[in-house]
């Protein structure tokens, strides 16, 4: 294995007999705890359903679990075991505690986040663009995957896993490690008049909203990164604990999928978590 271009104070780019992916730093202090990965490479897809959530053709549903179990088995995960979010942009987290018995890999109910305290579990979720966030809580061994498009950030979906975290599992937010994968980031996170209103209202609680909000060239800009940021630290997550990637999905186009540079035939990135 080696460390290649995505690597920096925060992650380690890892390419390993023709996967590459990243990993946290900070969690891998805990590898033998947890198991973790943030995939690398256009080449890859690990969609298992159509964007209208029509069923893949067989062969593309099949390529799609090879890349999972090539994945899974450079960090030391079992696909079998792997639980995957059915994302629909919703504020909807479920707690999970048993894999699926039909054989298949996605959850049958609409969510965005997943939680469990159960070894062996592994938690998915997929982007091209949306935040993708890592949740462990060393202390209770709990951990989350998230997935926060803008729609998901006016949710504050992200606090809203930490409270389920807090409410079903006695985490404390203090102890709890939030990590920020590769997503679309201010500096091409492009929004209209429409939108920067819906975050300005939902957001002007947080303070000077100049800080995320911005106009440049006549186009209105927002950073929702830095929102999440500001969100969990409201929530008692230590600065400290949040590790963010720092990595432009659109930036890094040629290597991390982004819907606004791939467009209608976009690919999908996986973030993996589970309890070894």
């Amino acid at each position: 294995m080696n460390n290649d271009v995505l690597s920096n104070n925060t992650v380690n780019h890892i390419k390993a007999e023709n996967i590459e992916y990243l990993q946290f730093k900070k969690l891998q202090k805990y590898n033998n705890i947890i198991s973790h990965s943030y995939s690398v490479g256009i080449d890859r897809d690990f969609r298992t359903f159509k964007p209208n959530r029509e069923p893949l053709l067989n062969s593309e549903y099949e390529n799609s679990i090879n890349n999972y179990k090539m994945l899974c088995n450079q960090i030391g995960a079992n696909y079998k075991n792997i639980i995957k979010a059915c994302q629909a942009h919703t504020d909807n987290i479920v707690s999970v505690d048993k894999i699926s018995t039909d054989g298949t890999i996605d959850t049958k109910i609409l969510s965005d986040g997943l939680i469990t305290n159960k070894r062996g579990i592994v938690l998915a979720t997929t982007n091209a663009d949306c935040i993708l966030f890592l949740f462990f809580d060393p202390v209770k061994k709990v951990i989350a995957n998230t997935h926060s498009g803008w729609k998901g950030t006016l949710q504050e979906i992200s606090i809203k896993t930490v409270e389920k975290m807090i409410n079903i599992y006695g985490c404390n937010p203090k102890d709890i490690i939030v990590c920020i994968c590769p997503s679309i980031r201010k500096c091409h996170f492009e929004v209209g008049e429409d939108v920067k209103e819906m975050f300005y209202n939902q957001f002007k609680k947080l303070g000077n909203t100049d800080e995320f909000i911005f106009n440049r060239h006549e186009k209105w800009y927002v950073d929702t990164v830095y929102i999440n940021k500001m969100l969990l630290k409201g929530m008692g997550v230590l600065e400290d604990n949040i590790e963010d990637s720092g990595i432009c999905s659109v930036c890094n186009s040629n290597i991390i999928h982004s819907y606004r540079v791939e467009g209608e035939n976009y690919r999908l990135a996986t973030a993996l978590i589970g309890l070894r």
